[in-house]
């Protein structure tokens, strides 16, 4: 009994976890990908992970500390641990594994703040566009970023609105597509 408290995740690790779960779901979404015209490659999985994950943080964010600031930081754990076992199921060796995820958190804090000052920057949606094709097109088609422009701005308006208790007890309510 007291072997299983001490070894049971924390409801914020749990939560974390449930709601990692929805952004690799909704990043996986066959619209983001034929609708929208994201690339399917590892770069552009990785991008929409990313943009998914920064959408869920900010809203964790705004809630304030407590609960939401552990559940926000269980988030970003797994997801880091998603990446680390991504690399290692791609077969890159134990010894590069450090330097290719110093390489993706240093992407993933600099991509947080280009979103924030993107948002920022709203009602003027040119700075996510372009962001959206400096990231997600890079080097492919982009003449669907301001569709996938508008969808970003629905999910950010969908999950502003969705009462924090449900995200902290690990569900988030996407938009539509």
């Amino acid at each position: 009994m007291v072997l299983d408290r001490l070894f049971r995740p924390k409801p914020a690790q749990t939560m974390g976890r449930a709601l990692y779960a929805q952004v690799v779901e909704q990043a996986r979404r066959p619209e983001l990908y034929e609708a929208f015209g994201a690339p399917d490659t590892v770069e552009g999985r990785f991008e929409l992970y990313t943009l998914h994950l920064v959408l869920l943080l900010e809203r964790l964010r705004a809630a304030g500390g407590g609960r939401a600031a552990e559940t926000a930081q269980a988030l970003f754990d797994t997801y880091l641990k998603g990446l680390d076992d991504a690399l290692r199921e791609m077969g890159v060796g134990d010894l590069s594994v450090g330097k290719k995820m110093r390489k993706l958190g240093e992407a993933f804090y600099g991509r947080g703040k280009s979103y924030d000052a993107a948002f920022a920057a709203l009602p003027d949606a040119e700075p996510l566009i372009a962001l959206l094709v400096r990231t997600i097109y890079e080097g492919h088609d982009a003449t669907l970023a301001h569709k996938l422009a508008a969808y970003v701005l629905a999910q950010r308006e969908a999950l502003a609105a969705e009462p924090i208790e449900r995200m902290l007890a690990g569900q988030a309510c996407w938009g539509p597509a």
